[in-house]
């Protein structure tokens, strides 16, 4: 995709109406029956249209740009890039087609839905699946029949370079036909396999959370920090186009000081609860001993009979995951903390238990972490049900304002605002209803007045909206990975980031596991 001009780049957020007052309300008296009604209609539109621009220049707002995708950088560096996936389930399909990769099958289900041009509007990225590694052989032949698919983005040509099918990542590791890798196994080998690519000399992108002990953690940042491979954690909201927003919104101090973050998550269905080794019809899924080699699958995991159940639904289990904390706070730390900056915190309590899901599992299904952070006069609360989808959202609370943030933003003033007291009293804001929002949908951020539409949040991990098209945010991370190796820099979720996340994740687990408050040694980098 060819880089934009300023103003192609990203919409004016405050852009007025593209259509004229005058023409607008010589259509309206032109109606023989509603002419007054619709006059009066269109005076209560222009007073709303109006207060809107002034509350947006109030704050500073009227002239933030919403964010393009430009065309990665050219020259002596974008060689092709040989990339293997180790781990090819529902979460590499994904990484595959952020590189330019999609199954036959894939590609004619998105023409019936007629979501296929959003795919094929993706830069070349210039890289070629050359290795695939998977325990399960029929994830490795789908994995194989997706790299070797001759239908890429951008106009791109196949590579013809052979797809290879690797029975163990040391294998693959082993291979100088290799430049980098892209882990998604299940959670505790992640760090096993990342530190042992560091060491080969292989660029990592590996799937959250980071490291399954405080002891794979620290290994797996030492290794790292003294290589000089390029290591993403998988987290993809930083490119999403609200959060984007939401990052000026906070350097402009709207909300005021901020010293309460609540993130929530609320499911109410066994895929959501993990539980996932039965098809929609509710027989077993595929896979036995003959296809899975399972003691690869299991590692450095105690020693237990081949199960079905295990390997579908490995989160219930603490052998190799730490359940709601690992699979699902970590998005909710990495964008607090992509925003805020706040690190590790000083101290956690964990508590909850299994209420509802009575079945084999470790992990609780509803779980409350408090996450406290004295230095900087801040509490990260996080909040989670397996039994319930009520959407509760992700809150940011300062003294002046408070802001949810999902897949829009939605910014309401506190009634008792110390910045916005005039404001209220005068009547331009009104603390009972939202006054800004950002909606990627609509292209533009605008004020709320009356009775405009309130905009509710989700999670914003999936596609944004950028210059009128959806945009699939784990595409943008990849291509933030591979613009680094290629061109130098640190990616969004660099070695520093992940070590931050795994820690407070890790504090949370010890507490929840333990019963007690768990705290951080600054000194000697330990959890006590």
């Amino acid at each position: 995709m060819e880089q934009s001009s300023k103003s192609e780049q990203g919409n004016n957020l405050s852009q007025k109406p593209a259509i004229k007052r005058r023409t607008l309300l010589k259509a309206l008296v032109g109606l023989p029956v509603l002419g007054v009604f619709a006059i009066e209609l269109f005076k209560k539109w222009t007073f709303d249209q109006e207060k809107k621009h002034r509350i947006l220049r109030e704050l500073g707002l009227d002239n933030i740009q919403a964010p393009a995708v430009l065309k990665s950088p050219t020259g002596g560096h974008s060689e092709l890039l040989r990339i293997g996936l180790i781990g090819f389930g529902s979460r590499a399909v994904t990484h595959a087609n952020g590189l330019g990769f999609m199954h036959p099958d894939d590609v004619e289900a998105m023409k019936k839905d007629d979501t296929l041009n959003d795919w094929l509007a993706q830069e070349n990225l210039n890289v070629a699946i050359t290795g695939i590694c998977d325990v399960f052989d029929l994830h490795a032949e789908r994995g194989l029949a997706t790299a070797r698919n001759n239908v890429h983005p951008g106009g791109g040509a196949s590579s013809n370079l052979p797809v290879k099918r690797y029975h163990s990542y040391q294998e693959m590791l082993d291979d100088k036909d290799i430049d980098a890798v892209m882990i998604a196994t299940p959670d505790h080998h992640h760090s096993p396999i990342a530190v042992a690519a560091a060491r080969a000399g292989k660029h990592v992108y590996c799937e959250k959370s980071p490291a399954h002990s405080e002891e794979q953690l620290n290994e797996l940042y030492e290794t790292v920090k003294n290589s000089k491979i390029v290591y993403q954690l998988g987290h993809q909201i930083t490119k999403s186009t609200i959060f984007q927003q939401a990052s000026d919104i906070i350097k402009k101090d709207i909300l005021g000081k901020i010293t309460l973050v609540e993130t929530t998550t609320n499911r109410n269905t066994a895929d959501g609860a993990w539980i996932r080794n039965l098809d929609k019809n509710g027989k077993p899924k595929p896979g036995d001993e003959k296809s899975i080699d399972w003691e690869q699958w299991l590692g450095a995991a105690p020693k237990v009979p081949f199960s079905l159940d295990r390997y579908y639904n490995w989160t219930k289990f603490f052998d190799y995951d730490i359940g709601l904390i690992g699979q699902l706070f970590t998005h909710e730390f990495d964008a607090v903390n992509q925003l805020l900056r706040i690190g590790i915190p000083k101290s956690v309590v964990s508590s909850g238990g299994i209420y509802y899901w009575k079945d084999n599992r470790d992990i609780p299904d509803l779980l409350h972490c408090v996450f406290e952070y004295p230095d900087r006069d801040l509490t990260l609360l996080y909040s989670a049900t397996l039994a319930n989808s009520r959407n509760r959202g992700r809150v940011f609370m300062g003294h002046d304002a408070s802001m949810e943030l999902g897949d829009a933003i939605s910014i309401t003033a506190d009634g008792d605002s110390t910045r916005y007291q005039k404001q209220i009293e005068s009547g331009l804001i009104d603390p009972s209803s939202p006054m800004v929002s950002f909606n990627p949908n609509l292209g533009k951020i605008d004020a709320v007045s009356g009775a405009t539409e309130k905009y509710f949040a989700a999670r914003g991990l999936t596609t944004t909206t950028i210059n009128g098209r959806q945009v699939d945010v784990t595409y943008l991370h990849i291509k933030e990975w591979i613009d680094c190796i290629r061109n130098g820099g640190t990616p969004a979720c660099n070695i520093e980031r992940a070590f931050e996340e795994g820690v407070a994740c890790l504090m949370a687990h010890k507490s929840y596991v333990e019963k007690r408050r768990t705290t951080w040694d600054p000194v000697n980098r330990k959890i006590v």
